[in-house]
């Protein structure tokens, strides 16, 4: 749990998409957001326990050119997210919410479980722990397990607490107004923060 809070909980662009999916959809779509997050570290650190150095040192060239395509998608997705605030018109429920985006549980977890997981730094990440703590690559599979499962419920708490400020913030800022504000500010944030991954990358 400690391994997976320690992915979770420093605050990236994903973490800032599912407080912005909160504020402007339902508690529900936010949520869904989370546990997409929250399955992608699932997986990754299932990689990493069960597959150990090998698929890392597979991994690791890729982690550059994967980090410069999520970066994309999320200055593309927050584009359109402050396109589609300021133009209301096009396309745009009543709830300021963005049709045919991540605007369903079922969408936000797909999509955002998809974006997460253009991430490998994560799966090299949980790799590097498990095998410095059993000092060999051959999977243990109960302590394995236990460890999947620790970084899994760790991710996922941290997310749903996220989205959960998300939601809180989208109800005091529940007028059009206020919307248009919280879309704009996460479109500016995601933006930066994608910015940032290109640049450290």
């Amino acid at each position: 749990m400690v391994a997976g809070y320690g992915v979770a909980i420093p605050v990236g662009a994903i973490a800032v998409l599912v407080m912005g999916l909160a504020a402007r959809a339902s508690f529900r779509v936010g949520a869904a957001a989370a546990l997409g997050v929250a399955t992608a570290d699932g997986l990754y650190a299932a990689s990493a326990a069960f597959g150990g150095a090998a698929l890392a040192a597979v991994i690791a060239p890729l982690a550059g050119p994967l980090r410069v395509v999520a970066a994309l998608v999320l200055i593309g997705l927050a584009t359109r997210s402050a396109w589609r605030a300021l133009r209301p018109a096009a396309g745009t429920a009543a709830t300021g919410v963005p049709r045919r985006s991540l605007d369903s549980p079922s969408r936000a977890f797909t999509g955002v479980l998809a974006l997460t997981l253009l991430n490998p730094a994560t799966m090299v990440y949980f790799a590097a722990l498990v095998i410095g703590r059993r000092g060999s690559a051959d999977p243990d599979l109960p302590a394995a397990s236990a460890f999947v499962l620790g970084a899994f419920v760790a991710s996922a708490s941290w997310q749903l607490l996220i989205a959960g400020g998300g939601s809180l913030v989208g109800r005091v800022l529940a007028g059009p107004r206020g919307r248009l504000v919280t879309a704009l500010v996460s479109s500016a944030i995601i933006a930066a923060l994608a910015v940032a991954v290109l640049l450290v990358g």
